[in-house]
């Protein structure tokens, strides 16, 4: 088990941590603020000790993989520095935040879920379940999305009981993916516009986000609406 240094401070950029395996080019850290891939959001990446991480992802028993560019120097028990590739890091955190408030607008406007999503730091893209194709009324919900960001809330992430949490409607956006059969669930909260079961990386208030631009949107088929959309 990885303990994850991003869930008690996302905008961590540097640790240090033991060497708990390394098999060719994939190392396991006793603990990591490198955040994997996973949930429709790419892993982190930046560098261990000077060797450059290229992507991180979910091992076995609640591990993290970091994979390198190439098979390390260090074997286990040694102690290594972490850096993770800020600029990147942080655009993904506005991004994964941004995806949150406009499924949240979605879902209140429209009961639309989330069916597909991809979150990148240059552009990220959304799936709704959506009967009608209408460019307009979604503009709509991106300019109150963007309405809310100027009043600027803060973004809080807690634990809650699995049963609490599953009482609360809209904890689960997902069309067709369920919360983690954990007995604690991590919530993200943005306060007085949304709440959901969430284990990824995000800002700490919505104004850092500064304005989400809608890029394009399409047609994907029966009850199925895409839209591309990016940050500044």
């Amino acid at each position: 088990m990885t303990r994850k240094l991003f869930w008690e401070d996302m905008y961590s950029k540097e640790f240090t941590a033991k060497v708990a395996s390394v098999e060719g080019n994939q190392v396991v850290l006793d603990q990591t603020a490198f955040n994997p891939h996973g949930g429709g959001l790419v892993g982190d990446t930046g560098s261990l000790s000077g060797v450059k991480v290229v992507d991180t992802v979910k091992g076995n028993e609640d591990s993290i993989v970091h994979m390198l560019e190439s098979p390390p120097s260090f074997t286990v028990g040694t102690e290594v520095q972490g850096k993770l590739d800020w600029d990147r890091r942080y655009r993904i955190m506005r991004m994964h935040t941004s995806a949150h408030l406009l499924s949240a607008i979605f879902h209140k406007q429209t009961r639309a879920l989330i069916t597909g999503n991809q979150i990148q730091p240059d552009k990220s893209r959304l799936d709704f379940s959506l009967e009608d194709f209408d460019r307009e009324r979604m503009l709509t919900y991106c300019s109150q999305a963007n309405e809310a960001i100027t009043k600027n809330p803060p973004v809080k992430t807690y634990f809650m009981k699995r049963e609490e949490a599953l009482n609360i409607p809209g904890i689960t956006k997902l069309a067709t993916a369920a919360p983690p059969d954990v007995q604690e669930l991590r919530i993200v909260e943005i306060e007085g516009y949304d709440i959901q079961a969430d284990g990824g990386v995000h800002i700490k208030s919505l104004g850092e986000i500064v304005k989400i631009d809608p890029l394009k949107f399409e047609n994907k088929g029966k009850s199925n609406r895409r839209m591309y959309f990016t940050i500044p």
